[in-house]
């Protein structure tokens, strides 16, 4: 069995950063080289709740793909504004 040479991976941790509270607050997250912004946009408007919903009703969002979300929320902002 083959082991991975491990001296050849390995990286001092002395020559890392330290990882203050600044670098925290003006890190980036990269995933394959697309910029990625956490937590709510500024300006947004929206709470984040709990909600029980029946299975197949979120299966069915789901199913749609990613902002499964933002589309419950616009069929209920579609609902209210025809009662």
């Amino acid at each position: 069995m083959n082991k991975p040479d491990m001296k050849k991976d390995w990286v001092d941790p002395d020559d890392a950063p330290e990882l203050t509270d600044e670098w925290f607050d003006t890190a980036d997250l990269k995933i394959n080289d697309r910029l990625v912004r956490r937590g709510r946009p500024r300006g947004s408007n929206k709470q984040q709740v709990a909600i029980r919903l029946d299975v197949d009703i979120i299966e069915r969002f789901k199913a749609d793909g990613a902002g499964w979300q933002s589309r419950v929320n616009a069929v209920l902002k579609d609902w209210i504004s025809r009662h």
